[in-house]
């Protein structure tokens, strides 16, 4: 068995790829769509760490998703889910969300909640990441979750959004059909302290805020960091607070 070697890997906002057009403005950490980059597709098994704002009345229409469980972290405004197995919500701060593809499903996530809750038409825009894990096995049935964590976040440390891992089952967090991974959140207050787990692969991403990590400095709002055989450093949020997302990962995937 071969040892892996510990790696910290900081990977800055302004170097991600980005797709913008009338009503998105998406960056990508890792290559998606037709942004190719055969030395940046995945870490450990996280394949899409989508940073995303959408403009009102806009969204992604129904399109196709297979053997993917994916989570969405919505940070500002409402984003609404709807899916061809019936599955429909409107997701908002604080509410932890995940959609199996399994085998197949087509979906639309849109910023139009007025359209579902019949409230007044409103202008802001939602800002979101989306987050794709590869699941334990191909060919699934497809699935939906969606749960409200916000309470939990109010103690400023790392909370378990979304798990597959064993020792999360009586956790505060949606089922995830991988289960060698877990994402975590943490809403830091100014100069709160969190530590990250250790794992063999651990993804950082500072979607609001400034962090400093120990070791390595200081992080701005888009940063990200990909450990390798590491983890346990501590991160302290800048003057401003912060709010981070962590996936801690015990397997990579398998290529060639």
């Amino acid at each position: 068995m071969t040892q892996q070697l510990s790696e910290v890997d900081i990977r800055r906002a302004a170097d991600r790829f980005a797709t913008k057009i009338s009503w998105l403005d998406s960056k990508h950490s890792f290559a998606f769509g037709h942004h190719r980059d055969p030395v940046n597709t995945h870490h450990g098994l996280l394949l899409v760490n989508n940073d995303d704002v959408v403009t009102p009345g806009a969204g992604f229409e129904t399109h196709p998703h297979r053997d993917m469980e994916i989570v969405t972290w919505v940070l500002r405004g409402a984003l609404v889910h709807q899916d061809s197995e019936g599955h429909n919500g409107i997701i908002y701060p604080g509410l932890a969300q995940r959609m199996s593809a399994g085998r197949g499903i087509l979906h639309s996530e849109k910023n139009d909640s007025w359209r579902v809750s019949g409230g007044p038409e409103h202008t802001e825009p939602v800002h979101f990441v989306q987050m794709w894990v590869v699941p334990d096995e191909a060919g699934g049935k497809p699935g939906y979750e969606q749960l409200e964590i916000d309470h939990e976040l109010l103690s400023g440390g790392l909370v378990p959004v979304a798990s597959g891992m064993e020792r999360h089952a009586d956790a505060a967090a949606i089922r995830i059909g991988q289960k060698h991974a877990a994402l975590h959140a943490a809403r830091m207050e100014p100069g709160g302290v969190v530590t990250l787990p250790e794992a063999p692969y651990v993804h950082l991403f500072v979607p609001v805020g400034s962090v400093t990590m120990e070791g390595s400095g200081p992080l701005t709002t888009g940063d990200a960091v990909r450990l390798t055989a590491s983890g346990g450093q501590r991160l302290t949020a800048g003057p401003e607070g912060a709010e981070v997302l962590v996936w801690e990962m015990h397997a990579g995937l398998r290529l060639g």
